[in-house]
């Protein structure tokens, strides 16, 4: 298998991006300590702020990614990124603060990051990958770049129907072959290419969805892909800044508790079953008020409950009031790892073969 992946002049001992999760499941912790085993760690800044003790939501979440960035860095020399959806209220000041602090990588989707290079300064060595679900995707961020910007991103990561949290695909296409990862990765690799020659510029694609063990590794990679990209599996580790209730959720789960939710983001997403889920499928609302705003797509006024809040409630233990989302493998998660030993599992089995 093959080992080392670079994004430009990043070099990263193992191909293997740690999926960039909020609220509050992939912070400083996580993220380091996926960067510290050789991986990319990725802070998941959806809902950051909800985690600091300020009343102005907005001004948290800057000074709460300032926060997790700097403690991240200074726990590893490895490479960390953030997840930054293109749906947050805040998008602007999110890309901006983190290239500030010098972060190595910028992960951005729920809808397409048209306008990040844009953010970009002259000394900036931040990298920005854009994570997309088909071709026509990746082309229209590549045609506006170009004429924009005269910028190519660094990469993509290619997240396939089989994620957790929310998914870029509508709901009737999540179960079709024509979206699977194994249909998509030979079509964008081949995009990948024809860049590559017209502009002499290397894009790795990080292949991400499903992804669980060593073997689904091998298969992502022979398709084509340069890296893959995990996260439920990321969950049930020790470093992991979620509550011991949120990983004990992902460890008891299997493949039937998981159900597709319409988020109140306007995306369908994957999840675990659960009275939360169900009350709302009943029609029955969760009384709050809308204090964050915090994503565009929202429809705060008529959705039955606040996803930001549901979230945190998950993140820390009160799973009662809130949910878990969950990728397509959570079946075979079954128990508490460190990261190194799952990173060493996954590419380092070789050498007792």
């Amino acid at each position: 298998m093959i080992n080392h992946f670079r994004i430009g002049e990043l070099n990263i001992k193992y191909p293997i991006v740690q999926g960039g999760m909020a609220v509050g499941i992939s912070l400083d912790n996580l993220a380091s300590s996926v960067a510290e085993a050789g991986g990319i760690g990725v802070i998941g800044t959806a809902g950051i702020g909800l985690f600091e003790d300020e009343k102005i939501y907005k001004k948290a979440c800057i000074d709460a990614l300032r926060k997790y960035i700097k403690s991240a860095k200074e726990k590893t020399k490895g490479v960390v990124g953030v997840n930054i959806m293109v749906a947050l209220n805040n998008y602007a000041d999110m890309v901006k603060t983190s290239i500030d602090e010098g972060i190595d990588i910028i992960f951005s989707g729920a809808g397409l990051p048209l306008e990040l290079p844009s953010y970009l300064k002259k000394d900036s060595k931040t990298k920005l990958v854009p994570i997309i679900s088909s071709l026509k995707a990746a082309q229209v961020i590549v045609k506006r770049w170009i004429r924009k910007y005269n910028y190519l991103p660094d990469a993509f990561v290619l997240e396939g129907p089989k994620a957790g949290g929310h998914l870029g695909y509508k709901y009737e296409n999540i179960f079709e072959k024509n979206y699977s990862l194994e249909k998509n990765i030979p079509v964008l690799k081949k995009y990948m290419k024809e860049l590559k020659d017209n502009y002499q510029k290397e894009i790795p694609i990080i292949a991400g969805g499903g992804i669980n063990s060593k073997e689904d590794v091998e298969k992502v990679l022979n398709l084509g892909a340069d890296a893959v990209q995990m996260g439920t599996r990321f969950i049930a580790t020790y470093e992991c800044d979620a509550d011991i209730n949120f990983k004990k959720a992902i460890i008891n789960a299997n493949e039937k508790d998981l159900t597709i939710i319409k988020s109140p983001v306007g995306l369908p997403g994957r999840a675990i079953k659960n009275e939360f889920i169900e009350s709302f499928r009943k029609g029955e609302k969760k009384p709050f008020i809308c204090n964050y705003h915090c994503i565009k797509t929202c429809d705060f006024k008529n959705t039955p409950y606040c996803i930001a809040r549901a979230l945190y409630n998950a993140a820390k233990g009160n799973i009662e009031e809130g949910f878990v989302f969950s990728g397509s493998s959570v079946d075979k998660v079954n128990k508490i790892q460190k990261v190194k030993e799952i990173i060493e599992e996954i590419f380092e089995e070789d050498k007792n073969e």
